[in-house]
């Protein structure tokens, strides 16, 4: 792969991507490094930046987070350590332990889960641990930044003298101060401090009585602040100790610094692997909040980009909470370019820009916003020509810059080029400008170039109808609000809409109308045929939507249903199961009940032992062995079923009671029938059908052919009036 030019870089605002990667970083190293990212050259070493990065982002949906990566440079520490005879300071000792600690705690975390991060743990693999450089400072320097005493034994030995000198200094001030409180020599406050060092607050009347070195006085002069004399002298003694310390010192950093010189080009490694992991740990917060993935990179010179995003108007209305329409394109050898067409603001531009910046976001190692199955290539050249380029420097026009620029593409296009061209033969003659930019697509078309560009132009429009591996698109455009959709629709030309959009802005239609006129009428036809067939594409994709929207419906229905009757069949199989069962124990106890009775009636042991072992033995030859486990989880499945049936079999005794109360309800609510001489009637609890013979007070004589009966017609039911 070819690096790619930096205007391609500023045309498609790479840059900006690089700002909102670098704001992520959390070292100042891995943010100035975050700002240099460009396209990888190498495609072996892309791939496993990329291969990295998707491993770092997949770290934020499981368990195993990978360690803090955060350390201070040592720039400044690896300058010196160049220079012989130098001293590093503490801090800087601190900050290169840090940085060994940090690298071996992420081989340490890669080696022990390589099966979830295996390119990182290869790339850690290349750096070799140094556990003795950590040590060695630790040896020397606490965890906080103190010089230990076991730094050294001349240093022990220094600081037990001054530890000794400083309670002689104490004691003797004290033993001073006591005896000139005593002598009422002293001030109120007796002592003060001044220049770090402990005075006497001695009266001013006083201060030729009391032995000692005058350190200052009070504002006033009331009081002379005094070094008593003993202490003065022990003070003297600990100022050379502490010079010997210091010496000391000096003396053990620099014996560290030269242990740590040779090694000063594997600590730069560490530096340049914890600088790259913060920009990996960066690339993955990026692609966290675009929704960024590593799709397939294919060797088949195939761009297949599904429901993509341009990652800078996604976070932007990310924040807006406004919706970010996501494009699908496709380009391959049988379809190499694509020429959009339709109106302005409909989305042509952010489609071609999506694109570019997503195939360079891609090659620099980024993760981005698309489709998982979508599929990408890689590609040697990224030509962009996009925006108004009027140079007023050099002289140069719009249309002259363009032409420079197409200049230079004709130079470098080939069968490995993207070229994406915006607003493709403007800035001169319509028909002129027009036809030049069909001279150029015909070239790049040739040389076996892939590429998007936008146009107007119709001739630009009709080319691409006629190449066989070209093909028209358009920004889909609603006809009736005449407002984008920004759904990209391939397969025809797109139109501009020029006069209907100037009569919804309010331009006079006798003006539009006089404008028709003074143009090719076939131009005005192929306009409106090519609106026309956005019209219907557009109810075409209605209906298509809601189609789809019913299938799934149905579909889903479908499922459900099928779940059901899964689950139903099931159920059926637990509950034959449980009947089976159930008879099985029902003949079982019928048999052992034969076998009680006749014991019942002869008293003979031995039959019935030898019946009962019968029974047993023939009901253990029908089970089949199993485990104890097993056994367990089928007893426990049989119960489950069991508790089932009993609540369903509850359930179900509640129903018919409430229904048969409800049918008595309505019975007993039931308007009385008049009974007349002749009616066949019927008892409510018999069964005989017999004929009224009389009726009297509420009393009726019941003929059933073999005899009569009187009753209360309340007890009767009417089987069949009297015709």
């Amino acid at each position: 792969m070819q690096p790619i030019h930096l205007k391609t870089l500023q045309d498609l605002e790479f840059s900006t991507v690089l700002d909102q990667i670098a704001a992520r970083c959390n070292t100042e190293l891995g943010k100035a490094a975050a700002l240099e990212i460009k396209p990888f050259e190498d495609r072996r070493e892309l791939l496993d930046v990329l291969g990295q990065t998707s491993e770092y982002v997949a770290s934020f949906s499981n368990e195993n987070r990978i360690p803090n990566h955060g350390f201070d440079a040592i720039a400044k520490e690896l300058q010196l350590l160049a220079i012989e005879n130098t001293t590093l300071e503490v801090s800087g000792f601190r900050k290169i332990a840090a940085l060994c600690t940090t690298l071996s705690l992420h081989k340490k975390f890669f080696k022990k889960f390589k099966e979830y991060y295996p390119l990182l743990l290869t790339y850690s693999e290349k750096f070799e641990e140094n556990k003795s450089i950590p040590e060695e400072i630790g040896h020397v320097i606490d965890k906080f930044g103190e010089i230990k005493d076991s730094a050294s034994p001349e240093l022990k030995h220094v600081r037990q003298q001054m530890n000794g000198v400083r309670g002689k200094i104490n004691q003797s001030f004290g033993m001073a101060m006591q005896r000139y409180q005593s002598s009422d020599f002293l001030d109120e406050i007796r002592e003060s401090v001044v220049e770090n060092r402990r005075v006497l607050a001695v009266k001013a009347m006083h201060r030729r009585k009391v032995k000692g070195t005058v350190m200052g006085s009070s504002k006033t002069g009331s009081i002379v602040y005094i070094i008593p004399e003993a202490t003065l002298t022990y003070t003297r003694e600990l100022n050379n100790l502490e010079y010997d310390e210091k010496e000391e010192i000096q003396r053990i950093l620099h014996e560290l610094t030269d242990y740590i010189r040779p090694s000063a080009v594997i600590l730069a490694g560490y530096q340049d692997y914890l600088t790259h992991i913060d920009i990996t740990a960066a690339k993955a917060k990026y692609a966290s909040e675009i929704e960024g993935v590593l799709p397939k990179i294919n060797t088949e010179k195939k761009l297949e980009l599904r429901d993509a995003y341009h990652p800078l108007l996604y976070l932007s209305n990310k924040l807006k909470n406004e919706k970010t329409w996501p494009q699908t394109i496709q380009l391959h050898p049988e379809n190499r370019i694509i020429v959009i067409s339709g109106p302005n603001a409909g989305g042509k531009s952010i489609t071609l820009k999506t694109i570019g910046l997503l195939q360079l976001m891609l090659q620099s190692g980024l993760l981005i916003p698309v489709h998982e199955r979508s599929s990408v290539c890689l590609f040697d050249r990224v030509l962009t020509d996009i925006g108004d380029n009027q140079s007023i420097e050099n002289h140069l026009s719009t249309y002259s810059y363009r032409l420079k620029n197409m200049n230079a593409f004709l130079k470098k296009c080939n069968e490995r080029t993207l070229f994406l061209i915006d607003e493709f033969g403007t800035g001169s003659d319509p028909e002129l400008g027009g036809a030049l930019a069909e001279a150029f697509l015909e070239v790049f078309y040739e040389r076996g170039a892939f590429g998007v560009i936008t146009t107007h132009y119709a001739n630009l429009k009709a080319l691409a109808n006629e190449l066989p591996g070209a093909t028209n698109a358009n920004m889909r455009f609603n006809a009736k609000t005449l407002e984008p959709t920004f759904q990209l629709v391939l397969g025809e030309a797109g139109s501009s809409f020029t006069f209907e959009v100037a009569q919804k802005n309010g331009i006079p239609y006798n003006l539009i109308n006089k404008a028709k006129k003074k143009i090719d009428r076939g131009k005005v036809r192929f306009d409106a045929t090519i609106a026309k067939l956005q019209k219907e594409r557009s109810k075409m994709a209605q209906t298509g939507t809601r189609l789809q929207e019913e299938e799934e419906k149905v579909r889903g229905e479908a499922e459900r249903l099928e779940k059901l009757n899964t689950k139903i069949k099931a159920k059926l199989e637990n509950y034959q199961e449980l009947y089976d069962h159930n008879q099985r124990m029902i003949q079982l106890g019928n048999k052992v009940n034969s076998a009680a009775e006749r014991y019942f009636l002869d008293h003979k042991k031995r039959p019935l032992i030898s019946e009962l072992l019968r029974i047993v033995e023939t009901e253990n030859s029908k089970r089949k062995k199993t485990t104890a486990k097993q056994a367990k989880a089928k007893q426990s499945q049989q119960k489950q079923v069991a508790q089932e049936l009993e609540k369903k079999m509850v359930q179900v005794r509640q129903d018919k009671k409430v229904e048969r109360k409800k049918a008595e309800k309505a019975e007993k609510n039931k308007p009385r029938p008049v009974f007349k001489i002749g009616d066949r009637v019927r008892m409510f609890d018999g069964k005989a059908v017999g004929s009224i013979d009389t009726l009297e007070k509420g009393k009726a004589v019941v003929n059933y052919g073999v005899f009569t009966t009187n009753v209360s017609v309340d007890q009767l039911e009417l089987v069949e009036a009297r015709k």
